[in-house]
């Protein structure tokens, strides 16, 4: 199975400064998020940039997680993708990360369906990229059964978004966007912490 991770890409900002989570205990939360993504068996899927994602994908194969995908707009002729190359040569114990690429098209299309191209969503944060994300999937996830958007896409019936609780101000999102998902037939599972977020990914699993 697979885990799309999107979130902030400024995690400074987001997670020290907006939600003041001590950098000591946020570190020890992400190493426990990617200790249970490992224990799950699942692979990963993240845009290569800078931010919270990169950081439990990077965590997730130091405790000897599995395949991390990177997809990228590589086709894109406007914006282009000169500032993800950096991050696509991440390493750890001087291996590349990333085993697979997938080619989104172009920053628009990317933008679309980039939260698509996995079984399930991990949402980490409130940012306006990673809302560009989760509602641009969601507005394409109701065409999927009559349009062929993209071969890698993976977002089947059981489609799941998991918001990481603790990671927003509020704790959750919006109610009109909760009506949504619930309208457009996306699960929508809050989890407050690491063991809750192991407990909801084995239900995900047993019955996928």
């Amino acid at each position: 199975m697979r885990v799309s991770l999107i979130g902030p890409g400024d995690v400074e900002f987001h997670f020290q400064r907006l939600l003041n989570i001590p950098k000591i205990k946020f570190e020890r939360e992400l190493k426990e998020i990617a200790q249970i993504l490992v224990n799950s068996q699942v692979e990963l899927e993240i845009l290569p940039d800078k931010g919270v994602s990169l950081e439990i994908a990077k965590i997730y194969k130091q405790l000897g997680g599995g395949k991390v995908i990177a997809t990228i707009p590589k086709s894109d002729k406007e914006i282009g993708i000169k500032h993800l190359e950096p991050y696509l040569k991440t390493q750890v114990d001087n291996k590349l990360i990333f085993e697979e690429i997938i080619d989104s098209g172009d920053w628009f299309k990317h933008d679309l369906t980039k939260a698509l191209f996995s079984d399930v969503v991990l949402y980490l944060g409130y940012s306006p990229g990673t809302e560009i994300e989760r509602n641009g999937a969601e507005y394409l996830y109701k065409f999927l059964k009559f349009v062929k958007i993209h071969s890698k896409i993976k977002a089947g019936k059981n489609y799941t978004i998991f918001v990481y609780s603790p990671f927003l101000i509020s704790g959750k999102l919006p109610k009109e966007a909760e009506v949504y998902l619930e309208k457009d037939n996306i699960n929508l599972v809050y989890v407050q912490n690491p063991k809750e977020l192991e407990k909801k990914l084995k239900e995900f699993i047993q019955y996928k």
